[in-house]
């Protein structure tokens, strides 16, 4: 069973991990991480302890070493199961064994298993990787170091066995994290953000391309630890060429050189300022119970479900006229609110937008095969290109799985994928994205959904780029091999990466080009870059890591896909891990201290380390507390598969307090506890929404903002009535007497409206961009608008200074 709160075992014995340091170095887009995991056994027989971890979805883990007093053991890069094999072997002689291995189901989880450690005996695990940084909507880099690992929700019948993970709340994880950071560029480091406290930013040099950050002591482990870099000039495409080994095989890929190439492609900007005003917008979200957790440490505990129906209260308002829409809803099952996408209009818009206010994280487990298999059943509308928006908090265990639907299906759409909370999965969020041709966006920490989601519909209702090229240009007698699978979505503003290997000699003076070529529109463009062959000095093997990760991940979807060809991709993914020494779904670092150990009698004990959760918001109590609790019938909502039964058990302990009334066994009681908890069981009992007291919670006020855009009709206008005063702070004789003579009623107020967005929530604009644009194009639809007049007593009304340049009039 997965448990998502309590300790693991009942007589409280210590836990072998004490802490873990990390160590950061980024240059320019790419951070190398080197994780140090201490452990301690202070039992009195030997032990084995199991950690199970996320880290980031893309990354490239290259270093696995164990250290025992003064002996120092590097792991080798293993075929699995030989891996395994050896293991055991390794325990069962009483020799000290460690196996690092990624999960088979997902690339972003990874099983550390320290064997046969002594009692009183410390080591130090030092775990190394490397990974691209990816680009934020405000041209900063994201680093995430994934601190919470959410039990991931197996679907029933899907292939291989759920990661077994033991998570408890922040205030019990029993081990320390510190980290450093060193952040170097050919441009200056201008900032670096954090959702968590840092120490203030150390410069190293006068031109400050050189800085470093610390962690600030007593990390929380409240949720991931995520950095954001930000630097002067960000988008400047690079290339940068690395040395083969010269240990390696000339004509290998860690034998040649290759070239990481950075391209940031910058559209025309005719073709930026229209909006596309067809497309098929189908929104999937996702309403299992994990979505009734909030989304951020604030006081306010907004949950992730309302953020989400808040989110989508902004996309429906800003779609265009003339465009098609559905809204999928998924857990244990799935609903749709329309049988097939329907034409956008007034009367679809508040339909949809009726059904959304209804919706509640009340769906049970995180089935998302199930509703994304029936939207690909449906047949494409001609001309309207199909664009997937995926929200989901990332809890599956069959990640491989729905990546490789997605990529099956790309063909008939774009996917942009939202994580939403604390321990998304980074494999799924990027790898729906990536194959489906979309964007990835996370939203974490203090992170509002809005302007990242609102960000994504605009790159959604860019262009489709369309025939895209890559050619190389390269000196006599040096030939390219593509690394990289072919790029096929170029989005204004956003990075492309390009990894190739160079076979062949030239001179360090020789110089080389790529370009990109693409249509946009219609209209034929290219990128291109102009670079030395002259490697980098001081990159080590960071590039070609990368590079042989890139290309391991597109074998293994090659494996999943071809089934007669199964063996021979496996074997030349196992060539490439072992030659590379970067992990694979295929492979395990196994290190085995050889020196002469007593054979074990009997089994060790074995310590499964407690990995942070998101129940961490929820307080946590023991089982006991819940001995008067009936356990899930079969009859409630959530409780079909035993394993859905499981995770409903696992929610009981999550309650924020200890349940206020216990029902006894057999009583028809209602249940007071968490009107969340009432949702995810299904009950029959009415809902109930209580405060940390008991009491009945109060519905907390609209934002003025989602006020406001929540009376704006699909064409694009207000109407003026007492609701809309009501949102701009005004009452309705006030509105209706500044209104300048002959203008009409739905003029005005959409002016008024637009005022208001300007003159007041510029600090949200992402969020309401396309809704005014929408405003703005039906103003200029009605000729005999007095514009003028209506902007001065506009502002005269509201006390703004709006210009009527500034609305786009």
């Amino acid at each position: 069973m997965m448990n998502r709160c309590g300790l693991l075992t009942v007589n409280k014995e210590p836990v072998p991990l004490k802490s873990i340091e990390v160590e950061l170095e980024v240059r320019d887009h790419v951070a190398t991480v080197v994780s140090t995991l201490n452990y301690e056994n202070k039992e009195d027989k030997p032990v084995e302890a199991v950690f199970v971890f996320p880290l980031p979805g893309d990354a490239a883990v290259c270093h696995f070493s164990a250290k025992l007093g003064q002996t120092q053991i590097v792991a080798e890069v293993k075929e699995k199961q030989e891996a395994r094999e050896e293991y055991d072997d390794a325990l069962s002689s009483g020799q000290q064994a460690f196996l690092l291995e990624e999960s088979q189901q997902s690339p972003d989880i990874f099983s550390l298993s320290v064997g046969s450690l002594p009692p009183g005996e410390s080591a130090s695990i030092r775990l190394e990787y490397v990974t691209e940084l990816a680009v934020q909507a405000d041209d900063g880099l994201r680093f995430s170091l994934p601190a919470v690992l959410n039990p991931r929700y197996q679907p029933q019948g899907s292939e291989g066995s759920s990661v077994q993970v033991t998570s408890v709340p922040a205030s019990l994880v029993p081990y320390s994290l510190s980290l450093s950071a060193r952040v170097s560029s050919a441009r200056p480091v201008s900032k670096v953000e954090s959702s968590c406290s840092l120490d203030p930013l150390q410069y190293l040099n006068t031109d400050q391309t050189q800085a470093t950050i610390k962690l600030s002591a007593g990390h929380k482990f409240d949720r991931d630890v995520e950095l954001l870099i930000y630097y002067k000039d960000a988008h400047q495409p690079t290339a940068v060429v690395e040395a083969g080994q010269t240990s390696a095989k000339q004509g290998s890929l860690m034998g040649d050189p290759v070239v990481m190439v950075s391209l940031y492609p910058e559209f025309p900007q005719s073709v930026m300022s229209t909006v596309a005003s067809r497309g098929e917008f189908v929104f999937l979200l996702d309403r299992s119970g994990s979505m009734e957790f909030s989304l951020n440490n604030s006081k306010q505990e907004k949950t992730r479900i309302s953020s989400a129906r808040d989110t989508l209260l902004l996309l429906l308002k800003s779609l265009p006229m003339g465009c098609y829409f559905n809204i999928y809803s998924f857990g244990s099952s799935f609903e749709h609110i329309f049988p097939k996408s329907v034409e956008y209009s007034q009367q679809t818009m508040e339909e949809a937008l009726k059904k959304v206010e209804e919706m509640n994280a009340n769906f049970g487990g995180t089935e998302i095969l199930m509703p994304l298999r029936h939207i690909y059943s449906q047949p494409c509308i001609p001309n309207q290109p199909r664009q997937l928006f995926v929200f989901t908090d990332g809890e599956v265990g069959n990640t491989k799985e729905v990546v490789d639907l997605v990529k099956r299906n790309s063909g008939s759409h774009r996917c942009f994928s939202f994580g939403i909370g604390e321990g998304a999965s980074s494999a799924l969020i990027n790898g729906l994205a990536k194959e489906g041709g979309g964007h990835a966006q996370f939203i974490t920490g203090t992170d509002r959904m809005q302007p990242k989601v609102m960000q994504s519909l605009r790159f959604a209702l860019q262009p489709a780029v369309v025939d895209v090229s890559v050619t190389w240009d390269l000196p006599k007698g040096v030939s390219v091999t593509a690394l990289s699978p072919p790029i096929t979505v170029v989005f204004q503003g956003q990075r492309s990466l390009i990894y190739a290997q160079l076979t062949g000699q030239s001179s360090e003076a020789a110089e080389g080009s790529v370009t990109v070529k693409y249509s946009l529109a219609g209209h034929p463009s290219q990128n291109q870059l102009n670079f030395s062959l002259k490697p980098a000095e001081d990159t080590g093997s960071t590039v070609h890591r990368l590079a042989a990760r890139t290309l391991i991940r597109s074998l293994e979807m090659e494996e999943r896909e071809k089934r007669e060809e199964k063996d021979g991709v496996k074997k030349k993914v196992v060539e490439l891990s072992v030659q590379s020494g970067v992990s694979s779904s295929f492979t395990a670092f196994i290190a085995v201290n050889k020196t002469d150990g007593e054979a074990i009698q009997g089994p060790l004990l074995r310590r499964n380390i407690q990995t942070l959760s998101t129940c961490k918001r929820r307080r946590c109590t023991t089982m006991q507390g819940f001995s008067a609790l009936p356990p899930p019938q079969p009859h409630l909502r959530a409780g079909g598969s035993p394993l859905e039964q499981q995770e409903l058990v696992s929610q009981m302990k999550c309650l924020r307090k200890p349940v206020m009334s216990l029902i006894n066994a057999g009583a028809k009681s209602r249940l007071s506890g968490r009107h969340s908890f009432e949702q995810q069981l299904g009950s029959r009992y009415p809902d109930v929404s209580l405060n940390d007291d008991g009491a009945t919670a109060s519905q907390s006020p609209r934002d003025p903002l989602l006020q406001l855009v929540s009376l704006q009709k699909a064409s694009g206008c207000w109407q003026l009535d007492p609701a809309l005063a009501a949102a701009l702070g005004k009452t309705s004789e006030e509105v209706e007497k500044s209104k300048p003579a002959l203008v009409n009623n739905e003029g005005w107020a959409t002016i008024l409206a637009l005022i208001w967005l300007h003159g007041f929530k510029m600090d949200a604009k992402e969020e309401w961009e396309l809704l005014a644009m929408k405003a703005v194009s039906w103003l200029r639809a009605q000729n005999a608008l007095r514009v003028t007049d209506c902007v001065d007593a506009g502002n005269a009304l509201l006390g703004s200074s709006v210009q009527k340049d500034a609305l786009g009039l």
